[in-house]
């Protein structure tokens, strides 16, 4: 599972695109995009706040592993 982390990276790099593209659908496309990764992370943030064992961001490997 991916961190909060990778999910703002997401975030920011869908609002960089965002400012690259005229005005219009693909420009609101990419910046609910970017709010969508946003929620992904306070979500993800929130779940690893009550259930710190599901804490990735020091091992990322860990988040990456198959389950099994």
């Amino acid at each position: 599972m991916k961190t909060a982390a990778e999910y703002r990276k997401h975030a920011e790099e869908c609002r960089a695109l965002a400012k690259q593209v005229p005005e219009g659908e693909h420009r609101n496309q990419l910046l609910e995009m970017a709010r969508t990764w946003d929620n992904l992370a306070m979500d993800r943030e929130k779940l690893v706040h009550n259930h710190p064992e599901l804490d990735t961001s020091n091992n990322p490997t860990k988040a990456h592993a198959p389950s099994t």
